[in-house]
């Protein structure tokens, strides 16, 4: 690749955007085993606020990543569900993600952790 190929608005750069927010990753991989309610995406991930995920449901539907579908009953009901985009994300790149940490996990760990020590043992201000 040429150095103008990673201009502000390449496909590259696009791509790793979609992997910028921690949430965004994991409300793909709920959605892989199939359409989810709201209620049952925070119940499977765990962990994230009502507004960090409506946030990140937010961004993967401006990216085309998931499709949302209203259902005409009462009470009303929506579902979120993997688009075809979003699909292909998951099951390529995010797929082989989840491969990689599952090999190098342990290590990636442990390189954060030496490294946080270290900066505890010596300030980054100081020589």
């Amino acid at each position: 690749m040429e150095r103008d190929e990673f201009v502000a608005d390449c496909r590259i750069r696009a791509a790793a955007d979609l992997f910028a927010h921690t949430w965004d990753p994991v409300v793909l991989a709920a959605l892989s085993s199939g359409p989810r309610r709201r209620r049952e995406l925070r119940d499977v991930i765990g962990g994230i606020s009502d507004k960090v995920l409506t946030d990140a449901l937010y961004r993967l539907l401006s990216n085309g990543l998931i499709q949302r579908r209203a259902h005409a009953e009462a009470p009303p009901r929506v579902e979120y569900a993997l688009s075809g985009l979003g699909r292909s994300l998951v099951a390529g790149p995010l797929n082989a993600l989840g491969r990689w940490a599952t090999d190098h996990g342990d290590e990636l760990l442990e390189a954060q952790e030496k490294a946080a020590r270290s900066r505890i043992a010596t300030p980054v201000d100081q020589p």
